[in-house]
């Protein structure tokens, strides 16, 4: 299946997020915040997850999750569990600078825009996250993914 840039784009304007994990207690009970982009849908659109992950070149598997709640149907009143969800989840640090960043910098519009913006606010601000993660903001604050979007392809391994 191909998919353009700008079709990934405004997938992940309805469907993505970005957000935080939160990391299990390391050994002084504090809990770490790891920075997340994150595609939930359907199972049965897993091919166009698979299809977003070959395309942006990421590594990630695709995970699967049979949600544990409860929707009610207003129009119907009926209650039902929700669908099975195909998930593709990205929280390496790599390729959240590599990848995901410079793909979506400034190029997301309406709400997806804003929370994009805050999110890497968060990573420069969030109690949690930790000091390797926080360089992402310091990238995105020194104007980095403005002045050279393609600067980490001389990092890459």
């Amino acid at each position: 299946m191909e998919i353009s840039n700008e079709y990934i784009r405004g997938l992940v304007e309805g469907e993505g997020s970005f957000t935080f994990h939160t990391s299990r207690k390391n050994s002084d009970g504090a809990r770490y915040k790891l920075p997340a982009f994150v595609i939930s849908m359907n199972i049965r659109d897993k091919t166009l997850l698979e299809a977003v992950r070959n395309k942006l070149g990421l590594k990630n598997k695709i995970y699967y999750r049979i949600p544990q709640i409860n929707i009610k149907n207003p129009k119907t009143g009926n209650t039902y569990l929700s669908g099975r969800q195909a998930i593709l989840a990205v929280r390496d640090f790599r390729q959240l600078k590599d990848i995901i960043i410079p793909f979506f910098y400034k190029k997301l519009k309406g709400y997806k825009g804003t929370q994009f913006a805050e999110w890497l606010e968060k990573i420069g601000n969030e109690h949690g996250v930790s000091d390797r993660f926080k360089s992402l903001y310091r990238l995105y604050k020194f104007g980095v993914y403005d002045k050279n979007p393609k600067f980490t392809e001389k990092f890459r391994d």
